[in-house]
Parts: structure tokens; C-alpha cells; sequence
């Protein structure tokens, strides 16, 4: 039995997706995570960064991305855009027309493709305005149309050439994509749409979309396309009825000496169509070849009444920011994977976590350190009362704060040959996962260092040279700090394995992710 998910079911997926972000009961949160993918281990290999492995979509390597994940910046409305594929406006290009009907066996005429979503029928021009194409200069004598020359750069509602050139194109404003989201969004692939087209009360936008409520304007149909000319039919200018299930359209076919109907202009575009016959029967006298002339049927109610049905806006791009404005983001550090969590819960409770960023690592507050530390390392601490070790992966190491990160995955709790579930010697000992302690008991790193832990010191900020009050990001209880979320919590709704990218203090990292529904 054959069946398809339909193009708008994957655009009412965007469209949810954007509302669940927008809705307060919920929390996103794009992450990074993995300081060391090229150690051994689960889940890594010693050549990660020239041959990254794609990521496992189960449970068990969700739980392993959930251990190393390191910190995360809250997706919020203004950071996630719906977008859609980037066509840029060049000079001497032939582009697509709209049509509601392509399909695999009616390609379109230029890009050849077999959905009105994969063709080139919208553009983008050098100043961010964006255009449907009504029409290409093409017909079923001249089937591809002309190229462009004229730049489209007005801003008009109704559908207009752009120049003085005749290349035959019509093109219909829909949009200017603002200076914001330029600076979040911009992409060579793809365009950010403006985040509400249905409720904006900007000016512009809903003057466009005002416009193309045909159920209040009447201007529904805008091209009727002329697919085969036919023959004997009355010559001169004529306005004839557009039939169908809507009202109100008519066109005005021209025909010349030889019967030939050679232009068709919409004169009304009516409304309520979604299929459309032109009734040429009061200029059919003695036609021996029939014409074919295709109403072009708009998306919704007309052209810029939805813009997201109209350009297929079946993405999403989301973006966030890191830079060394907190301590929750330490520049010191390195991670290989990205990714975006729903609903973490904070460390400790049920509660569903919702500040503007996360720390989901433990961290040490050190009194004194000898030897260097290094990103990625094994550090462990002997507990008082237990065989089993504490045991961790650094972070991060702050040389002027002595404030130390780390992450603990199974890597260090599984069988350490093949770094699986295979019973081991010692396994009763060594896969006993431990906390941290404040304690006098050092904590000491496989490169050579050794920490005293600052057993003395609680709170969130310090101020180490007597001069400068840091804020640490984390609260600290003799020492010791716990995760600002619940280890493994909340669901992870996308992931990317990366070569490792090592952070400083000079760089920012402006992560943009697609999301494809």
C-alpha cells in the first residue's frame, strides 16, 4: 500500500518544534561536550579528529553523550529561526517559476525538480530581500524561460518586473530579512524567515500579508501560464471567467491573426481556488487545436499570506553563542561533540532546569597544586573508608581561581581492555563509581599533578589576589561543587560528533544548527 509523509506534515513539524521552544514549561539547551574523544575509551578513537565516527542514535550512546557533556546555552525564541534552502539573485540566471504542480513526471523547467520545494523559485537579492518568481518569461513554446537581468529590489505589494529589460520575469515581495538575524542566522546555504509571520505587527509584514488575504482583497490567482497556444480561436483581446471551485477570477487572453492565443493576464484574481479552467468557450468559434492554459494556484490564500507554506519551511536553525563571559564556559578547554537537550533536571530535584546556561560538570577548589594540569587526563582521589577510587576526566583547570572541572563517563568504570562489560579482575573495585570528597586526601592526575583540596572554602565566588572578586559559576560546599543538572537528564533531540575544537580566551564560538523535519 503506498503512502507518503506529505511536504506540509514536515513543515507542521518545524512549526511545532518552534513552539515548543517558544512554550515556558520547556527548556533547550544547545551543548558541548567530549574534552578527549582520541583517548581510549568508549565511544572514542585515536584518530577521531581525520576520521570523526557518526554518532550512535540508542539509548546507550545517549547516555554516554548525557556523562561527557560539559555546559549548554538556553535556546530561547530569538534564537531559533525557521529557515529555508538560500537561492541568491545572479545576474544572467534562469530561475523556476512558482507552480503548484510539479511533480515526477512534470519537472520544473529549470532546475528540474520534482517538488516545488527543491526548485529555484524564490531568490534572494543583495540587500536581504526575498522574492517568489510568478513569472519566468516561459510557456510551452519557450519551456525554460529567459535568464534574469533585472535585480528585484522593490518592495511593492503587488507582484512587478524589476527593470526596464523586458527578460519577461514577475516577481512578488515577500520580505526583508533584518540586521538580527543576519548577525545570528546569516549562512551561504540557507535564509532565516522573520519568527511570526502570522501575528507580526510590523509594518511591512503585515501589509504583505494583509495583502494576500484574498478572502478580503480578491486577488487569489496571479498567473495563468500558456501551455499550448492552440489554434482558430477568436483574434483580439478578450477577458473571459476562470472556472473552478473558487470565484471571482478572470484573465485577459490575447490572440492574434492566426487564432494562436500568444498572452494571458490575470485582470482579477478572485478567490477560494484550488483548481482553476479558463472558459474560452465564448472565443472557441472554430478551434482545430485546443489551448491549454494552467491557473496557477497560490499556497494558502495567496502569495505572502504564508510564507512558511509558501518557501517550504520545513528547518530550523538554532544558534548560540560561547564565549569567556562566564565561568560555566571555560576557555580552556576542548570538546568534540554538539548538541541540543530538552528538559534537563536540576542537580538534585525533579524540577525541570531553566537558567540561561549550565554547567553539568563537578568541580574542585584546589588550596595548592603541584605539576601541570592537563586537559582530558584521568585524576582520581582515594576515599576515606573505601577500596574504590573517585575517578574523573579534567574539564577545565583555572590557574588563577585553582578551580578544576572534570566529567565521569564509563570509559573509566568498564572492563579497560576493550572498555565493554566483560568481567575483569577487579572489577568489584574498580567499576564502583565514587563522588569526589572533601577531604585531606589528594587529588592526583595520571600527568604527574597533585591537588590539595580547599577544604576550607564555600561559596560561589573567591577572590584570589585580594583585588578581584571572581564569580565561579558554581556553589561550592567546603571544596567541592556539584553539577548544575542531573547527570543523563532530559532528552537529547540532536547530536554531532566534530574534530576536536580547542577553546581560548580570543575566540567565541557561534554554534548554528540545522534541524531537518
Amino acid at each position: 500500500m503506498a503512502a507518503i509523509v506529505t511536504d506540509q506534515f514536515r513543515i507542521l513539524n518545524a512549526a511545532n518544534f518552534i513552539d515548543s521552544v517558544a512554550n515556558t514549561s520547556n527548556s533547550y539547551y544547545v551543548f558541548v561536550g567530549l574534552a578527549n574523544p582520541t583517548t581510549s575509551g568508549y565511544g572514542r578513537n585515536t584518530n577521531w579528529d581525520s576520521n570523526t565516527p557518526n554518532p550512535t542514535d540508542n539509548i546507550d550512546y545517549t547516555n554516554f553523550v548525557g556523562d561527557a557533556m560539559m555546559f549548554g546555552k538556553k535556546v530561547t525564541s530569538n534564537n531559533a529561526r525557521r529557515v529555508v534552502r538560500r537561492v541568491d539573485w545572479v545576474r544572467g540566471t534562469k530561475y523556476d517559476m512558482y507552480r503548484h504542480d510539479y511533480s515526477l513526471t512534470n519537472l520544473s523547467a529549470v532546475s528540474k525538480a520534482s517538488r516545488l520545494y527543491d526548485s529555484n523559485y524564490y531568490v534572494m537579492n543583495s540587500e536581504y530581500k526575498v522574492y517568489t518568481c510568478l513569472d519566468n518569461g516561459s510557456s510551452g513554446i519557450n519551456t525554460t524561460g529567459n535568464a534574469s537581468v533585472d535585480e528585484p529590489t522593490f518592495t511593492d505589494l503587488e507582484p512587478s518586473v524589476a527593470g526596464s529589460s523586458g527578460d519577461g520575469y514577475t516577481w512578488k515581495y515577500l520580505f526583508t530579512v533584518t540586521p538580527s538575524d543576519i548577525i545570528k542566522f546569516d549562512s551561504t546555504e540557507y535564509i532565516a524567515l522573520p519568527s511570526d509571520w502570522q501575528t507580526s505587527t510590523n509594518s511591512q509584514i503585515s501589509a504583505v500579508r494583509g495583502n494576500a488575504n484574498s478572502d478580503v482583497n480578491e486577488n487569489q490567482i496571479k498567473k495563468v501560464y500558456i501551455e499550448a497556444q492552440g489554434a482558430g480561436y477568436s483574434q483580439g483581446s478578450h477577458e473571459v471567467n476562470i472556472l473552478g471551485d473558487g470565484s471571482g477570477a478572470k484573465v485577459v487572453v490575447e490572440v492574434n491573426s492566426s487564432g494562436q492565443i500568444t498572452n494571458a493576464v490575470v485582470s482579477s484574481g478572485g478567490k477560494g481556488y484550488t483548481y482553476g479552467i479558463v472558459d474560452l468557450g465564448s472565443i472557441n468559434t472554430n478551434s482545430s487545436t485546443k489551448a491549454e492554459l494552467i491557473v496557477i494556484i497560490p499556497p494558502s490564500k495567496g502569495h505572502g499570506y504564508d510564507i512558511y507554506k509558501e518557501l517550504g519551511a520545513d528547518k530550523v536553525l538554532v544558534y548560540a553563542r560561547f564565549d569567556d563571559s562566564t565561568r560555566d564556559f571555560p576557555v580552556d578547554t576542548s570538546f568534540a561533540q554538539i548538541g541540543i537537550v530538552k528538559n534537563p533536571t536540576s542537580f538534585g530535584s525533579t524540577t525541570i532546569y531553566d537558567e540561561n546556561e549550565f554547567s553539568s560538570l563537578g568541580a574542585i577548589k584546589f588550596s595548592s597544586v603541584t605539576g601541570t594540569v592537563t586537559i582530558g587526563e584521568r585524576i582520581s582521589q582515594t576515599i576515606s573508608g573505601e577500596t574504590a577510587k573517585a575517578k574523573g576526566f579534567v574539564s577545565s583547570y583555572d590557574t588563577e581561581t585553582k578551580v578544576l572541572k572534570y566529567f565521569q563517563d564509563r570509559t573509566l568504570f568498564l572492563n579497560q581492555t576493550n572498555f565493554d562489560t566483560v568481567d575483569y579482575v577487579g572489577v568489584s573495585t574498580l567499576s564502583k563509581v565514587l563522588d569526589f570528597a572533601s577531604s585531606a586526601n589528594a587529588v592526583t592526575g595520571t600527568g604527574g599533578f597533585s591537588g590539595s583540596i580547599d577544604t576550607t572554602f564555600s561559596g560561589i565566588s573567591t577572590n584570589p589576589t585580594g583585588t578581584k572578586l571572581i564569580s565561579l559559576g558554581s556553589q561550592f560546599t567546603n571544596g567541592i561543587a556539584s553539577p548544575e543538572i542531573n547527570k543523563g537528564s532530559g532528552d537529547i533531540i540532536y547530536l554531532d560528533n566534530r574534530p576536536l575544537i580547542s577553546r581560548n580566551s580570543r575566540q567565541k564560538e557561534d554554534v548554528k544548527i540545522i534541524l531537518e523535519f
